[in-house]
């Protein structure tokens, strides 16, 4: 991996200061110190700090520290003013959506600061009146003296603040009227897309530009398209976030995930002389083969040599031993025997034969995740005769539609009118769950009772699957982690009563294999959450004796896909198999149709799995192997505990 040797070299394409930490959480306590830095000292010069705040997930962690810092470490904030970005319009500071509550919730209830300093966008005000609030918002930023520090995050569309595709350079604080795939991205917190309020009061990207630092940040798999666009594209108003390649003083802050598709990252040979690994090898083989469009025992010399990878044939050279290597290591990712096979020679495949049967434990963040980004595996386990479970991490309770509890109490209603069952206190609760469901306001946090009523309906759902795909219901575990169960998108911190819920599960099943969800672009959060507690649940385990025989296979479909290069075990599907993974992500009938959190792709869960898995298929014969209907793969947890 490339980071900062060389800097001007690996670089190269970048045209703004790009910083690039091992995770979020290490990115966000350097940013928070920067922040707190100027803080103490301009309170020893007895002068304010200005601080431009953005909201999302981005800065949570930021604020966090700086919380910390203040109770731990007696930071003040009696001398900071602070100006967000923007607000949605029209919305009342209250609601769960508001800019203003989300600022209380994670910053401002918890620190020093006088109420009269903090200054949020008014999404209350009559639509007459924003004019001249934003002119006034403006001129309160100027009699501050400036914004010293601007927090940034970045939307799909590349938008900083609300400055949407289009934003001039020179804009100022305006009203303006959200993209639509900026009110997609929003959808899952106001509960439906049809929710989303169409304007936002934001500031502009000439107000942002005034400021003495820019910091932008950006965390996960799902920002690297766009950071890739902000930091090496041109710029253009169809990008904003590109103006800040012209801020004198502006810095990119990523994890390694945001930063995978930035060049010095994903092809750093073409850069500078790299310290080649096995990993790095097989990644610059595999992107060679589909940039001159040749398999990977076709390769040759000049290929090589043309495309940066001339050190890489010096070392390892001539093309004939690189390809031939990495062809093998390819070959043997492939098995149609993801318990291992009985009885053969496990030299070269992922898996051991022995023991076996296993025990096979999948971890599902929601309760369809397990059939929607490895079904065919999964039913392939059961078929060989291991012995599977699955442990549903969450209630999905949230991902039901409203009229889907209705259908549900309905039934219940009906079916005790037919039988005359005397359920005087059911009826009474079946009466309530009706008028709070016609009374209920959107974006409205659900009753008690009506979490419950969804929760079953995704129980229910996911128990159709299990026993289609041949589980027995004993071997289905409803964990209903407590982080979950807010009733709304945001979700409560991972608790130790999270950890000791995944640890009681493990040991009571003792896998052999342990199968987990890895795509981490699920844009709610809930997988990286479900996947640090399995990982901390397997840090306290690691003096059982079962977990030294135990392998963890990290999977993905719901949101994104491995690359070929990172797969460690791929199982091929045939088209029967298929269709009989489609069947069994059918039995989720509350996500058919229309997913109520569908997430940037409009594709039915169902859809998206097949062609990412065809996909992988497709890429695996254009490198030259057997040609398969479909490909689900998978990576091998290796244990250093790190969520990349």
């Amino acid at each position: 991996m490339i980071y900062y040797n060389e800097y001007e070299k690996v670089t190269y394409y970048e045209h703004i200061p790009t910083n690039i930490y091992e995770d979020a959480s290490t990115a966000s306590a350097e940013v928070a110190e920067e922040i707190a830095t100027l803080i103490r000292q301009r309170n020893k010069e007895d002068k304010h700090t200005v601080l431009g705040l953005a909201t999302g997930s981005t800065p949570t962690e930021v604020y966090a520290e700086l919380v910390r810092l203040h109770k731990e470490e007696g930071l003040t904030f009696k001398n900071v003013i602070t100006f967000n970005l923007d607000e949605y319009y029209p919305l009342d500071p209250h609601s769960l959506q508001s800019y203003v509550r989300f600022m209380n919730e994670h910053l401002f209830n918890h620190i020093d600061i006088p109420e009269d300093q903090v200054h949020i966008p008014d999404g209350t005000l009559d639509e007459k009146e924003v004019p001249e609030y934003c002119r006034k918002y403006e001129q309160k930023i100027r009699e501050a003296g400036g914004i010293d520090i601007q927090l940034l995050g970045i939307g799909r569309t590349g938008h900083i603040g609300f400055n949407e595709p289009g934003s001039r350079p020179n804009s100022r604080t305006r009203m303006i009227t959200l993209d639509r795939i900026t009110r997609k991205d929003a959808a899952s917190d106001f509960f439906g897309e049809e929710y989303v309020p169409r304007r936002a009061i934001t500031m502009g990207v000439g107000t942002i530009m005034d400021s003495d630092r820019i910091i932008l940040m950006a965390w996960g798999e799902g920002k690297a398209p766009i950071i890739r666009e902000a930091v090496e594209g041109n710029i253009r108003e169809q990008v904003p976030a590109t103006y800040l390649q012209e801020h004198e003083n502006a810095s990119v802050i990523l994890d390694e995930a945001a930063a995978e598709k930035l060049t010095r990252q994903r092809t750093p040979w073409v850069l500078t002389t790299c310290d080649w690994d096995d990993q790095l090898i097989r990644r610059a083989v595999v992107w060679l083969c589909q940039k001159v469009d040749k398999p990977v025992l076709k390769l040759t010399d000049e290929d090589y040599n043309e495309h940066g990878m001339g050190d890489l044939l010096t070392e390892y050279g001539p093309a004939y031993d690189i390809n031939i290597k990495i062809f093998n290591d390819l070959q043997h990712t492939i098995t149609g025997w993801p318990g291992g096979k009985p009885d053969a020679d496990d030299t070269h495949r992922p898996e051991r034969a022995k023991p076996f049967p296993k025990r096979a434990l999948i971890f599902s963040p929601h309760p369809d995740d397990d059939v929607i980004s490895m079904g065919g595996t999964l039913i392939r386990l059961v078929e060989h005769g291991h012995e599977v479970h699955v442990g549903y991490q969450t209630s999905g309770n949230i991902a039901v539609f409203d009229d889907d509890v209705i259908r549900f109490v309905d039934f219940v209603s009906d079916y005790n009118d037919i039988f005359d069952i005397d359920q005087s206190e059911a009826e009474d609760m079946l009466k309530n769950v009706k008028k709070f469901m016609q009374e209920k306001e959107p974006g409205q946090i659900d009753s008690y009772e009506i979490k419950h009523v969804k929760g079953l309906i995704r129980r229910g759902e996911a128990k159709a699957a299990g026993r289609y795909c041949g589980i027995p219901e004993e071997h289905l575990h409803f964990l209903n982690m407590p982080f979950y169960e807010t009733g709304r998108v945001k979700k409560k911190p991972l608790s130790q009563e999270d950890v000791d819920i995944t640890v009681a599960l493990l040991r009571e099943v003792e896998p052999h294999q342990i199968y987990a969800a890895g795509d981490l672009s699920d844009p709610h959060g809930t997988h990286r959450v479900c996947l640090k507690a399995i990982f901390l649940a397997l840090e306290e385990c690691k003096d059982d004796d079962w977990i030294d025989d135990c392998k963890v296979w990290l999977y993905r479909g719901a949101w994104q896909e491995w690359d070929i290069n990172e797969i460690e075990m791929a199982v091929p599907l045939s088209p029967e198999e298929l269709t009989k993974k489609r069947k069994a992500i059918f039995k989720h009938q509350s996500q058919k149709d229309r997913p109520l959190f569908p997430g940037a792709d409009e594709r039915e869960f169902w859809q998206r799995s097949e062609e990412r898995n065809r996909g992988t298929a497709q890429l695996y014969d254009a490198l030259g192997f057997a040609e398969y209907e479909a490909i689900e793969g998978f990576v091998e947890y290796k244990g250093n505990g790190q969520i990349k």
